[in-house]
């Protein structure tokens, strides 16, 4: 499936790539088909992803932290009816319900997707949040024990309170900074969150597009796709990449 997800948006990519150079109109022709063609394959295969999505929500409901019991089961919920659509449009492509009004029932699928994906990114939102509480208080306790204090504080005086003149925005700018640095740490710590972070971010771009709520076009779209689902074959491959729960 990953591979098949990754074919196709190779080809959205491609295909805007050949149409950015000028290339014969028949092969542009010859790719959006096969684009085409790897779509409805992988509308065939996710015709059981439903009835999975479900069950993935039912064991989600039972998490003890209200927050990820939220998110993880309203996305396994949206994934169920984003899959039920692509299952309708499916049916309207290969011919068995050939009344569907396509695209009708597009809009809803890519809905019910972006909703799906805006749960993941709050899903990675309060798990980074979590754990770079965790440091900051591993990093305190580190310098409380070798009698250190915290940089640029009230401790050490190092930039000086809001009354302090101009002391007000380099001790914010430093704050900042050491949130930023924290960030990098928590996340090049917890290569599954990164992945997560990176792989949703970049699939919000489809249903941004293919809704209308943020143009960005077939190549973007074709990248993001692409980097996306090669994270995707990562998981794969590596288990221990994939975020759980």
């Amino acid at each position: 499936m990953g591979k098949l997800r990754a074919a196709q948006y190779a080809c959205s990519l491609l295909g805007h790539a050949l149409q950015r150079h000028g290339a014969s109109p028949e092969l542009q022709k010859q790719i959006r088909q096969l684009e085409s063609h790897l779509s409805l394959g992988r509308k065939l295969l996710r015709l059981g992803n439903s009835a999975d999505a479900l069950e993935s929500a039912k064991r989600a409901v039972h998490l003890s932290d209200v927050v990820l019991r939220f998110c993880i089961t309203v996305s396994h919920l949206n994934r169920a009816l984003y899959f039920a659509c692509d299952n309708v449009l499916w049916a309207g492509k290969s011919g068995l319900a050939p009344r569907v009004d396509q695209e009708k029932w597009a809009q809803r699928s890519f809905r019910y997707y972006l909703f799906s994906l805006i749960m993941n990114l709050s899903r990675d939102a309060y798990e980074i949040r979590l754990l770079m509480e965790q440091e900051s208080s591993a990093c305190s306790r580190r310098l409380k024990g070798s009698g250190g204090g915290v940089p640029g504080g009230s401790e050490t005086g190092g930039l000086g309170g809001p009354g302090t003149p101009g002391g007000g925005l380099p001790q914010l700018a430093l704050k900042l900074r050491l949130q930023v640095l924290l960030l990098a740490r928590v996340l090049r710590g917890h290569p599954p969150l990164l992945l997560d972070v990176v792989r949703n971010a970049c699939d919000l771009f489809i249903p941004l597009d293919k809704l209308g709520l943020w143009r960005c076009g077939p190549g973007i779209v074709g990248l993001c796709g692409l980097v996306s689902s090669i994270l995707s074959i990562l998981t794969l491959i590596y288990p221990w990449l994939r975020l759980k729960p």
